[in-house]
C-alpha cells in the first residue's frame, strides 16, 4: 500500500503544480471544491479507465497521451494568459472556466491511463489504490490552490496572467519528462 501511495504523490504533483496556476487567478470556495473534485475525479477515473481499455491499447496509447496531455496544458496556459491579458486592460472581471478546468483535469490525468495497467499487475484492490489516488490528487491540488492564491495575492491584477503563464510551463515540464 506504501507503493500505491507514492504512486499517487508521482501523480498528485502535476496537479499540484497546475493547481498553483490556477490559485494565482484568485479563489473563492466554490473553486476550491471545483478544483479538488475535477482533478480528484480525473486522477481516480483515469486508471480506472485504463484497466477497462485492455493492456493492448496501453501500449498503443502510451506515447500519445503523454503529448495530448502536455499540449493542452499548454493551450489551456495560452487561453488563460491572453485572457488575463484581455482582463487586466480593459479591468473586466475573471470568469468561471468550468469547461477549461474539466479539460486541464483531464490533461493532467490522461497519462493515468497507463497506471491503470500497471496497478492491475500489484496485489493491491484496484478501487482502493483509485481511490487513494483520487485523495491525494484532491488534497495536492487544494494545497497548490492555496500556494497559487497567495502568490496571486501578490502580483495583484497580474494573477491570471501569471497563472496561465504557470500552465504553460506545467505543460512544457510535462512534455520533456519533468514532471509525470
Amino acid at each position: 500500500m506504501f507503493g500505491v501511495l507514492l504512486v499517487a504523490v508521482a501523480l498528485g504533483a502535476s496537479n499540484f503544480a497546475a493547481a498553483i496556476g490556477i490559485g494565482m487567478g484568485g479563489l473563492d470556495g466554490r473553486t476550491r471544491r471545483r478544483v479538488a473534485w475535477v482533478f480528484g475525479l480525473c486522477e481516480t477515473a483515469m486508471p480506472l479507465l485504463g484497466l477497462a481499455i485492455g493492456h493492448r491499447a496501453a501500449g498503443d496509447l502510451g506515447s500519445v497521451t503523454h503529448d495530448l496531455g502536455s499540449a493542452l496544458l499548454i493551450a489551456i496556459g495560452l487561453v488563460t494568459t491572453v485572457r488575463g491579458l484581455r482582463a487586466t486592460t480593459a479591468g473586466q472581471p475573471r470568469a468561471d472556466h468550468l469547461g477549461r478546468l474539466i479539460v486541464a483535469g483531464l490533461a493532467l490525468s490522461v497519462d493515468n491511463l497507463v497506471v491503470g495497467f500497471a496497478l492491475a499487475s500489484v496485489d493491491v484492490p484496484f478501487a482502493v489504490a483509485a481511490a487513494v489516488i483520487g485523495v491525494v490528487s484532491a488534497s495536492m491540488s487544494l494545497v497548490g490552490l492555496e500556494l497559487g492564491n497567495r502568490l496571486g495575492a501578490r502580483t495583484g491584477q497580474r494573477g491570471e496572467v501569471l497563472g496561465g503563464v504557470v500552465l504553460v510551463g506545467v505543460g512544457i515540464a510535462l512534455a520533456t519528462g519533468y514532471l509525470g
